[in-house]
């Protein structure tokens, strides 16, 4: 006689930054995945950290009853609630967690704690209903995981076993995208945008300096600091350089940074012999870089691996399946766990 598994149903919770998501998993698909943005942010040209805490404590509940609703389970279904220890914005992490140490000690579940940037690479493992695809990297593979505060190449050896081999020694790919478009006055969030205007623009018309940095880490704070001077020149010379050649100035940009990014993750597959390649993160819904990696693909015969774009931004699914993975290695924690602003991999 064959014995039915019992599901394993996990609730994640998600809030690092300024979204605040809730998702259910079951067995490793995918029930539902909620996200409650905040365009309080807009008004300043970046995210507020005490303005996004506070939004948080508005959406965490109706959040978490949306989750639940639209996956078709009560609460009392849950086996565990998984959330997000770090890294992230304190105040932001603190909602999170706060809300599900006491969700978990109400309802006498486990606790599962989730590293933000580990959950983006385990994205990739989210299966969905009705799905028979479901592509999922083989063990090992190499994942760039490029967003707003991170940009690493990291080895995956097993869903816990992690190795970061390069990151950026100043600031994030993600953050030299929205610097960038605030340079040219686009409003934030302003890498979508340029996106947006680099499909129209030519990504020769310009060209900017790749930073020469050892090994496979990375650095965007000289290219910032060149398109800048770049900008401060041109339209000293002429006023509406910007309006004219808004296209071209977001595709070389654009185009500056996904070389910057592709060398060094070509250097890493060169060095590991490695050819199942992934991306995560924010930056990986960029079409610009993901075209690059279908090109890559075709050129260097690599497995080439991207999420959907929901689970490309920040979202709860991913912490739901990294929370699921845990739960199968009864990887738990306590009442004594806190959040960590800068929480290592």
């Amino acid at each position: 006689m064959i014995m039915s598994q019992p599901s394993i149903t996990i609730l994640g919770i998600e809030s690092s930054c300024d979204e605040t998501a809730a998702a259910v998993i079951q067995n490793g698909k995918i029930l539902s995945n909620i996200v409650a943005g905040q365009d309080v942010h807009k008004a300043y040209g970046g995210v507020v950290p005490e303005l996004a805490s506070r939004a948080h404590q508005q959406n965490i509940v109706p959040v978490v009853s949306q989750a639940l609703k639209a996956a078709g389970i009560s609460k009392n279904d849950l086996d565990a609630v998984a959330f997000t220890k770090g890294p992230g914005l304190l105040g932001s992490l603190l909602v999170g967690t706060s809300f599900t140490k006491s969700f978990a000690m109400g309802m006498n579940i486990p606790l599962i704690e989730v590293n933000h940037m580990q959950a983006h690479i385990l994205a990739h493992f989210i299966e969905e209903k009705n799905n028979s695809e479901n592509k999922k990297p083989s063990f090992p593979f190499l994942c760039l995981t490029v967003s707003g505060g991170h940009t690493q190449i990291v080895l995956v050896k097993d869903f816990f076993d992690m190795k970061v081999i390069g990151e950026t020694i100043d600031d994030a790919a993600g953050e030299a995208f929205d610097k960038a478009a605030k340079i040219i006055g686009l409003p934030y969030p302003g890498g979508p945008l340029i996106d947006k205007y680099a499909q129209q623009g030519n990504p020769n018309k310009y060209k900017f300096p790749h930073p020469n940095i050892p090994k496979l880490d990375f650095s965007f704070s000289g290219l910032k600091t060149a398109f800048l001077y770049f900008i401060n020149e041109r339209v000293g010379k002429e006023p509406d350089f910007i309006e004219y050649n808004k296209f071209d100035i977001c595709a070389s940009i654009q185009s500056t940074i996904i070389e910057v990014l592709l060398s060094k993750l070509k250097k890493a597959a060169a060095e590991s012999e490695i050819k199942e390649i992934a991306i995560a993160g924010g930056v990986s819904a960029n079409s610009g870089l993901r075209r690059a990696l279908e090109l890559e693909r075709e050129k260097s015969g690599w497995n080439v691996y991207i999420p959907k774009f929901e689970y490309c931004t920040d979202n709860a699914a991913m912490i739901a399946i990294t929370g699921y993975y845990k739960f199968l290695k009864n990887d738990f924690t306590d009442q004594r766990t806190s959040p960590s602003a800068k929480y290592s991999m």
